[in-house]
C-alpha cells in the first residue's frame, strides 16, 4: 500500500485536520427528503483480529455473526445471522422484505462473483405507475407511502440460496439468533428512538406498523424500551422450518400480497402472488476497475454502484493523489469533478442491463476514462457544459434520455472475513427509512419502486431505469471487495443513497493513497460532489473548506451525510476492521 505523502506521520496529520467536531447528518437538492436522520457520532478506533471479523451496523448484529463464526461457520452463515438480526434491531434500514446486493470471495476456490437480491417491479405494473391523471410525476412521499412503491423482495431469497451454495451450519441455527431476540426483546437505541420519533406520523398510517413501533399515545417508544416482535419471531420460525418457500408462497405471501394491495387504500399495489413465486436472485461477474495496483470490484447493474465508483477512480488514475493533501481544496475539485463526470454517465446510461443494453465495458475502458480524465485541467473546475455524457464503446447502439429517479439512504452495509480466507461485502436495503411504511408478519415492505424514474421518456427519448414489469431498478449500493494479486485486500460499503458511491470512492483514495488505516478512512468528514455543488459534512473540520471551494466556482451546501460505512483490512499480520462513527455499529473479531 502507497503511504501518504511519503510518510506516516503526514498521514495522521490529515487525519487530524479532519477529526470530528460535532454531531448530526442528512440529502441534497436533487435528493431532498432525509429518510434517516442524523443521531450523532462516536469515536472509533481500528479492531484488530487474527482469525476471523464481523463489521455491521448494530452490535446486536455484529455479535450473532461473530458467534456464528465462533462456533464455525463461515463468512455466509454469520451473513444469515447478521441480516435476520438487522431486520429486527434496525427495521428502518433493511430486512426481508427488502433486497440486497452480495460480492462474495469464496476462500476455497479463489473464486470471486456476486448475487443480486435487488426487488424487481410486479408483473402488473405499467409505465404509469409514479405518473399522475395529468402525466405528471407524482411527489415522492404520495409514491411511497403504502403498496404502491412495493416490489417482490430478493433478500431472504438470497440468503437461503447463497446458503444452501456456500454455507456450512445448518440453516435453523442461522435463523435462531434473531427468533430468540425477537422474543426476548431489545432496548431501544438512541438512535432508534430518534428514527421513529421523526417518522413517528407516518408509521401511525398503518396499524401494524403503528402498534409495533409506537406507543398508545402515538409516541415512538423511549430509549430503553424493551421491543419484543413476537410476530417476527413466528415468521422466522416457519422460514427456518421450511427455508425460502415459506416466505414466497403460502400465509406469509398471501399476507404479503394482501398488505400491499389493501394496506393502504389510498395507494394500493399491485404485487401478486406470481411475482413472490416467480422471484430469482441472479449470480452476476464482478465489475472491477484497476487502481494503483488494486482490483476494485463491485455490484454490476442493476447497481450503479461498482460501475460509477470504478469512474471516479479510473479518472484519477492519472493524478497523483498521494501527493495531494485532505486539507487542500484543489484535492476535492479534482475528486469532485471526476465525480460529476462519472454521475453523468451514470444518469445516462445506466439501469437494469436485463432490460436495457448498457455500454458496460465502454464506461470503464483505460482509453474512454483518461479522455474523460483530460478534461478536468489545473485549477479549473468544469463548467456545467463540460459536465456531459461521455461516448463510451458500445456492442451495439443505442439512445437513452437522462434518468429523474430519487434514491435515499436509508440502508445497511456489513463486511465479513471468515478463517477460512472468505469474504462477504453486503448492502441491504428497504430503500427510504421504514420503506412504505407497511408491516406485515413483523417486517416492514419496501418502497424500492421509486427508485426507478417516475418518468419514462425525455423529449420523445426513452429513460434506460423506467418502470418495466420484472425489472429491477437502479441502485447505488456499492458493496465492494478490492483484490490484491488476486486475493481480498478490503472489503467496503456504506448506505447513503446516491452519495454511497462518494462515500465509498473517497474511503478507497484515504486508505490506498493516503495510507490512513481503514477507521480513520471511515472516520473523515465527507465531501461529495454528484451534480455540480459539494455536499460538505456539518459539524466537521471539512467546513473550512466550504469557503475555499466556494472560491474555486462551487456551490455550496453545508449538510448532515448520514454513511454507514463498514470495512475489514485483510493484512498480513490479521484482521483490521472499521465501523462507521454516525451510526452505532461494531467491528468484532477474534
Amino acid at each position: 500500500m502507497k503511504t501518504a505523502i511519503g510518510n506516516a506521520a503526514r498521514a495522521v496529520l490529515f487525519s487530524a485536520l479532519f477529526a470530528f467536531a460535532g454531531s448530526a447528518y442528512g440529502q441534497q437538492a436533487a435528493d431532498s427528503v432525509a429518510p434517516e436522520i442524523a443521531t450523532g457520532i462516536s469515536d472509533r478506533q481500528a479492531v484488530r483480529a487474527e482469525t476471523f471479523m464481523v463489521a455491521a451496523a448494530n452490535p446486536h448484529a455484529t455479535r450473532a455473526g461473530h458467534e456464528v463464526l465462533a462456533a464455525g461457520g463461515n463468512a455466509i452463515d454469520a451473513m444469515v445471522a447478521v441480516q435476520l438480526v438487522l431486520g429486527l434491531v434496525e427495521p428502518q434500514s433493511s430486512g426481508i422484505g427488502g433486497g440486497a446486493f452480495l460480492v462474495y470471495f469464496d476462500g476455497a476456490s479463489g473464486r470471486l462473483t456476486t448475487y443480486d437480491g435487488r426487488e424487481t417491479a410486479p408483473k402488473a405494473a405499467t409505465p404509469t405507475l409514479f405518473l399522475d391523471d395529468k402525466g405528471e410525476p407524482l411527489k415522492f412521499f404520495d409514491a411511497v407511502i403504502g403498496g404502491r412503491s412495493v416490489g417482490t423482495p430478493g433478500t431472504l431469497k438470497l440468503l437461503y440460496e447463497t446458503h444452501r451454495l456456500h454455507g456450512r451450519l445448518d440453516w435453523p441455527s442461522l435463523v435462531q439468533p434473531a427468533i430468540d431476540l425477537a422474543d426476548n426483546g431489545f432496548e431501544v437505541s438512541d438512535r432508534l428512538f430518534a428514527m421513529l420519533t421523526a417518522d413517528s406520523e407516518r408509521l401511525g398510517l398503518h396499524e401494524e406498523t403503528r402498534a409495533h413501533f409506537l406507543g398508545d399515545d402515538g409516541q415512538a417508544h423511549p430509549v430503553g424500551h424493551v421491543l419484543t416482535n413476537h410476530a417476527y419471531a413466528a415468521t422466522l420460525r416457519l422460514i427456518a422450518a421450511e427455508g425460502a418457500d415459506a416466505f414466497y408462497a403460502g400465509p406469509i405471501a398471501d399476507a404479503i400480497v394482501e398488505t400491499v394491495r389493501n394496506g393502504n387504500p389510498g395507494n394500493p399495489g399491485v404485487l401478486a402472488l406470481e411475482d413472490l413465486a416467480a422471484y430469482e436472485i441472479k449470480e452476476r461477474d464482478p465489475v472491477c476497475v484497476e487502481y494503483r495496483g488494486y482490483d476494485v470490484c463491485g455490484m454490476g447493474p442493476p447497481s450503479s454502484g461498482a460501475l460509477t465508483v470504478g469512474q471516479i477512480l479510473g479518472i484519477l488514475e492519472p493524478f497523483d493523489m498521494a501527493s495531494m493533501s485532505p486539507a487542500d481544496p484543489q484535492t476535492w475539485r479534482l475528486i469532485g469533478d471526476a465525480s460529476r463526470l462519472a454521475f453523468t454517465d451514470r444518469g445516462r446510461y445506466m439501469a437494469d442491463s436485463d432490460f436495457v443494453p448498457m455500454p458496460t465495458r465502454g464506461l470503464l475502458d483505460r482509453a474512454y476514462l483518461n479522455e474523460r480524465a483530460r478534461l478536468i485541467e489545473p485549477g479549473t473546475v468544469l463548467t456545467p457544459e463540460q459536465v456531459e455524457p461521455g461516448s463510451p464503446a458500445w456492442d451495439h447502439a443505442q439512445l437513452w434520455a437522462d434518468d429523474e429517479s430519487l434514491e435515499l439512504p436509508s440502508t445497511s452495509h456489513f463486511s465479513i472475513v471468515d478463517a477460512d480466507g472468505s469474504v462477504v461485502s453486503m448492502t441491504t436495503t428497504i430503500e427510504n427509512g421504514f420503506g412504505s411504511r407497511l408491516m406485515t408478519n413483523g417486517f416492514l415492505l419496501n418502497n424500492e419502486l421509486t427508485d426507478f424514474s417516475f418518468r419514462t421518456h425525455r423529449d420523445g427519448v426513452p429513460i434506460a431505469n423506467r418502470v418495466e414489469p420484472g425489472k429491477r431498478p437502479r441502485s447505488s449500493m456499492s458493496p465492494t471487495i478490492v483484490m490484491r494479486d488476486g486475493r481480498p485486500y478490503l472489503a467496503i460499503g456504506s448506505p447513503g443513497g446516491s452519495r454511497i458511491i462518494g462515500y465509498v470512492a473517497q474511503a478507497i483514495i484515504a486508505h490506498l493513497d493516503w495510507g490512513l488505516d481503514v477507521q480513520a478512512a471511515i472516520n473523515m468528514p465527507h465531501l461529495v460532489n454528484r451534480f455540480g455543488s459539494f455536499d460538505v459534512e456539518k459539524g466537521t473540520e471539512a467546513e473550512k473548506l466550504a469557503a475555499p471551494l466556494e472560491t474555486l466556482g462551487y456551490k455550496v451546501n453545508i449538510r448532515d451525510l448520514n454513511s454507514g460505512l463498514h470495512a475489514i483490512v485483510i493484512l498480513e499480520d490479521g484482521l483490521q476492521g472499521g465501523a462507521d462513527p454516525r451510526r452505532e455499529g461494531t467491528a468484532e473479531g477474534r
